[in-house]
């Protein structure tokens, strides 16, 4: 028993030791003025290294993530929410997104609107103000008409410096009273910073159809923007869930890594 024990005690340590870079991350709640009356809360994470760039992730469905005065959330089941500290791991500080004190939930065509991107525009002004360092938008989903949103309307200090679109909304989506519009009928001609389009050619949620990636690569220049497709994972439970393959199920990892990459290469 007391041979158990002591491996069990060594393995505590080392594990302890192993996890050492993780836990010198640094998160913090922040409590957002955005508009006269309206906070937003933002739960931010930092590497213990140098950071490389601030990614503000936009998360899909109804964009509330509960996220309480401690850091903890009620819902962090999401690609983008869940591969936090990948992100983090990369060198990138994240910036996670609940919804605004006047909105429970986004729905309808608040994530169209102008209020939402200037909800957007306080955020990336504060995370450049804050790092000193490029600010990219990243949206899932129905992040992805909220990222493209800010790049459409955003200027200046609350401009972001690229934009990274995840499981892109590819069709008519019925989102309450709302019918929300393709992403790609909205004006992405207008772009200048760089955008990269990341998708699962098996993604079987009925908005976000594949074979529709060549029209929405059309609208973006070319000569600033790129596609990647996977493949494989897993798919679990309904196809525009978190763990379909609608949300990279089995390939955070990988996904992460790429996302990272491509922006380190952005000049």
């Amino acid at each position: 028993m007391t041979t158990r024990r002591t491996w069990a005690v060594a393995g505590a340590l080392l594990l302890a030791v192993l996890r050492a870079p993780a836990l010198a991350q640094e998160a913090q709640v922040v409590d957002l003025p955005t508009r006269p009356g309206v906070q937003l809360r933002m739960l931010v994470v930092r590497p213990a290294a140098d950071v490389s760039s601030v990614l503000v992730l936009l998360t899909g469905g109804g964009g509330q993530l509960g996220i309480y005065p401690n850091g903890s959330m009620r819902r962090d089941g999401n690609f983008l929410v869940r591969s936090r500290q990948l992100f983090v791991s990369h060198g990138h500080a994240v910036v996670l997104l609940d919804t605004p004190s006047d909105q429970p939930e986004l729905r309808g065509s608040f994530r169209d609107s102008a209020e939402h991107a200037q909800d957007l525009g306080a955020a990336v002004a504060w995370a450049r103000r804050s790092f000193g360092k490029q600010v990219w938008l990243v949206g899932t989903s129905r992040g992805t008409h909220s990222a493209a949103n800010g790049a459409l309307r955003l200027r200046d200090e609350q401009a972001p410096d690229g934009l990274v679109l995840t499981s892109t909304i590819l069709d008519s989506a019925r989102f309450g009273n709302v019918t929300a519009i393709p992403v790609q009928q909205w004006p992405l001609h207008e772009l200048r910073m760089p955008v990269l389009v990341v998708h699962h050619q098996d993604d079987a949620c009925q908005v976000c159809p594949p074979a529709r990636l060549p029209e929405l690569m059309a609208r973006l220049n070319p000569g600033t923007s790129q596609l990647v497709t996977y493949a494989g994972g897993r798919s679990q439970g309904p196809a525009c869930e978190a763990f379909a393959h609608h949300g990279f199920n089995g390939l955070e990892e990988r996904v992460v890594a790429d996302i990272s990459g491509w922006i380190r290469s952005r000049p």
